[in-house]
C-alpha cells in the first residue's frame, strides 16, 4: 500500500506515542489494561496507516481539457447556484456555481488538480473548525483557496480545501504560476474534511447530491 509523504510527520508521532504506550503497558500488572493500552497504539497505529493511503488513479480515457475532474474522494453535499463575495480568480458578486464534496475520516485525503492549468490565484485564510458538512464552513473554517486558468480556452476553477472540526491542518505544495495537470497530487487536509468548488453558473454538472465521488478519476463537470 503506497502512503503519501504529507503523512509523514503523523505517522513519526504516532509510532512514538506506539512506543511509549508499549514501554508503560510493561508495567501494568491489571491485565485488562494491559491488552486495553496494546489495542489502542495497534488501532492507532492501523488507522494511521490507512489514513495517508494514497492510492494510483487515472483519468478517464474519454476526459476532455473543459472538464473538471474530483479534487478529492468522498461524497457530494452541496450544488447550489452562489454569488461571488470577493474578487478572487473570478470576480466580486459574479454568478458562480458551488459544488462541494465532504470528505470523512474513512475517505481517501489526498486532493488532485481538478484542471490543466496555471495556479493564478492562491490565498490560504486561517479561520474556525465548524463540522465540515455545515454550510458556513466554506465561508468561516481554515481553507486555502486555489484558483487555475487553462490559458488556451482561458476557463476558469476556483477550489477550496477547507478544514473541518477533527481537521487542524492543510498542507498543499503549489505556489502562484505553478503549471498544473488534472489528476496530479497536490496537498492534502489531514483528518475529515471538505472540497468546494466554484465554476461559472452555466457549467453543466454532472454529478448529483449524495453522489460518490472519487478524487483524480470522477468527472464533475464541463465548463
Amino acid at each position: 500500500m503506497r502512503l503519501t509523504h504529507y503523512g509523514k510527520d503523523v505517522l513519526i508521532k504516532v509510532f512514538i506515542v506506539g512506543i511509549i504506550f508499549s514501554m508503560l503497558s510493561i508495567f501494568i500488572h491489571n491485565v485488562f489494561f494491559k491488552f486495553l493500552f496494546a489495542g489502542l497504539t495497534i488501532f492507532f497505529w492501523l488507522f494511521s496507516l490507512y489514513f495517508f493511503r494514497d492510492p494510483e488513479r487515472t483519468l478517464p480515457q474519454d476526459y476532455k481539457e473543459n472538464q473538471i475532474i474530483s479534487p478529492g474522494d468522498g461524497k457530494i453535499v452541496v450544488i447550489e447556484d452562489v454569488i461571488n463575495k470577493e474578487k478572487n480568480l473570478f470576480e466580486k458578486d459574479e454568478p458562480l456555481k458551488q459544488i462541494s464534496i465532504f470528505l470523512s475520516p474513512l475517505n481517501v485525503h489526498v486532493n488532485r488538480i481538478p484542471m490543466n492549468g496555471i495556479v493564478k490565484y492562491l490565498k490560504y485564510i486561517n479561520g474556525e473548525y465548524l463540522v465540515a458538512f455545515n454550510h458556513k464552513a466554506s465561508e468561516k473554517n481554515e481553507r486555502s483557496e486555489i484558483g487555475i486558468v487553462n490559458e488556451a480556452s482561458n476557463q476558469k476553477v476556483l477550489f477550496k480545501q477547507i478544514a473541518g472540526f477533527v481537521a487542524r491542518r492543510i498542507v498543499y505544495d503549489l505556489n502562484e504560476g505553478s503549471k498544473v495537470k488534472a489528476g496530479e497530487r497536490f496537498g492534502m487536509i489531514k483528518f475529515g474534511s471538505r472540497v468546494d468548488i466554484l465554476v461559472k453558473r452555466e457549467s453543466k454538472i454532472l454529478v448529483s447530491i449524495d453522489e460518490m465521488v472519487t478524487g483524480g478519476e470522477t468527472i464533475i463537470a464541463e465548463l
